[in-house]
């Protein structure tokens, strides 16, 4: 099994329990979108799982401790590697008896917030999670927000960022040369002032009217000024509302220093903080779209327009985080486990982690190595199955490269494959998942039913 290797440096104190842990996200990936008695197959398996995930011994950490090892693994020889950040809402309103829980947007709200740090190369291809930190906000919290705002970072939620950058750091090997990627949440003072280790970078969407120490005074006026140095093509993903298409940008670039806040200037003697910062802007959106518009700051040196397209080319990964915590809501169906607890919720989050990390994997990977062969994420049987329900021919002799096998998966899952199509996305993937697990499991039966010796009678 492919969990079994995923997870194989897992230490749950049970060999038994390592073992469930294994079975149980092979189950789960398999029909993600399935309720966990259908994903697990019989109601006797799904009893296991939730005791699983009842287990004080089960701990999310030593689970997403293993996966990070596996992580390790996949990294590239050459840097840098994408540490992309971003945060997500849980809900779930709709459990009442679910103990443990916080506020989200408001009080008749409830769920958990998960903040995760996706690794990635330079490719697009998600390599896994190098941290994830799942709480509930205290009751007490709520309404209080111009309190907030007048509390030390580290009283507030925005310290997230800070501990998330400094646990990839740690995640990582020394030396690996690391780029931090989020949005504009991220663009705070005291983001850019904690001290990294060499190698650790920062490239993080600026709030544009956000004060630099420039004769304009605010980023957005400062950038106008600077001429623009060329434009390049970027592709842009599908959004809400918007088609996948290729943009052209322009770019204009600086170096900048980021001033302190004004609420902090007395008595903190705070430095300011050279960075680098980028506007790339679409100049002649088609009729009917927004124009990309995207001002970001680095601690990377810019000093030509190769280097700035580099920078909004990383950045334009960030689309990954999303559609992670896309995989993990929409696909694995998390925000419907009826669970007693919060800490029964953690410890079934970090099974699903990686889950939701395997799909969107096998969907980017089709796409950056199609001509892999697809045994290597598809076990024979199951490849054979798949060729046989969407070719309705018996299956070649060797496997089929990977764009082929995914193809045929979302095909299963209700892509049609047209031209205007493009390549398939995660959701008809985890729908030909789940189908061909019942297709498998049909031939399976059907085989061993040919083999039984033939019925006598007399």
């Amino acid at each position: 099994m492919w969990s079994e290797h995923e997870l194989r440096s897992v230490r749950l104190g049970d060999r038994r329990l390592n073992r469930r842990l294994a079975i149980l996200v092979e189950a789960l990936a398999a029909r993600p979108e399935a309720s966990v008695p259908q994903a697990t197959g019989s109601w006797a398996a799904a009893k296991a799982a939730y005791r699983f995930w009842d287990n004080d011994r089960v701990s999310p950490e030593a689970i997403l401790a293993a996966h990070r090892d596996s992580v390790r693994d996949r990294l590239p020889e050459i840097g840098p590697i994408l540490a992309i950040q971003d945060t997500t809402a849980l809900d779930w309103t709709t459990h009442p008896a679910t103990s443990g829980l916080g506020y989200l947007a408001n009080r008749r709200k409830v769920g958990l917030l998960a903040h995760s740090v996706l690794a990635a190369d330079l490719d697009g291809v998600p390599l896994g999670l190098l941290h994830q930190h799942v709480w509930a906000r205290a009751p007490e919290g709520l309404g209080h927000r111009a309190l907030r705002n007048k509390l030390p970072t580290k009283a507030k939620e925005t310290q997230r960022w800070i501990e998330a950058l400094s646990a990839t750091e740690a995640a990582l090997p020394p030396g690996t040369l690391v780029v931090t990627v989020a949005d504009r949440e991220a663009d705070f003072y005291d983001l850019f002032a904690t001290p990294r280790r060499d190698g650790s970078h920062l490239l993080i969407r600026a709030k544009p009217r956000r004060r630099v120490r420039h004769a304009e005074k605010l980023l957005d006026r400062a950038l106008r000024t600077e001429p623009a140095r060329g434009s390049f093509d970027v592709e842009i993903r599908r959004g809400p509302g918007r088609p996948a298409r290729v943009a052209s940008l322009t770019a204009r670039f600086a170096a900048v220093s980021l001033a302190p806040p004004l609420t902090r200037r007395i008595g903190e003697r705070l430095a300011d903080l050279r960075v680098t910062a980028i506007l790339a802007e679409e100049e002649s959106p088609p009729g009917g779209e927004e124009p990309i518009r995207w001002w970001l700051l680095t601690t990377l040196p810019v000093t030509t327009l190769a280097e700035a397209q580099r920078m909004v080319l990383w950045y334009s990964r960030r689309w990954l985080i999303e559609r992670y915590h896309s995989v993990l809501k929409s696909g694995c169906q998390v925000e419907r486990l009826q669970l007693e607890d919060a800490s029964r919720l953690r410890r079934a989050l970090a099974t699903y982690a990686v889950v939701a990390w395997r799909l969107l994997w096998l969907t980017c990977r089709a796409r950056q190595a199609p001509e892999d062969a697809c045994d290597t994420v598809i076990a024979e049987a199951s490849w054979q199955v798949l060729h046989r329900a969407v070719e309705r021919s018996e299956p070649p002799e060797r496997a089929p490269g990977l764009r082929v096998a995914v193809r045929q998966l979302a095909r299963l899952g209700g892509f049609l494959g047209r031209a205007r199509d493009g390549e398939p996305g995660v959701t008809t993937l985890w729908r030909g998942l789940r189908r061909l697990d019942d297709l498998t499991l049909g031939w399976n039966l059907a085989e061993q039913a040919s083999r039984a010796s033939p019925p006598t009678c007399g």
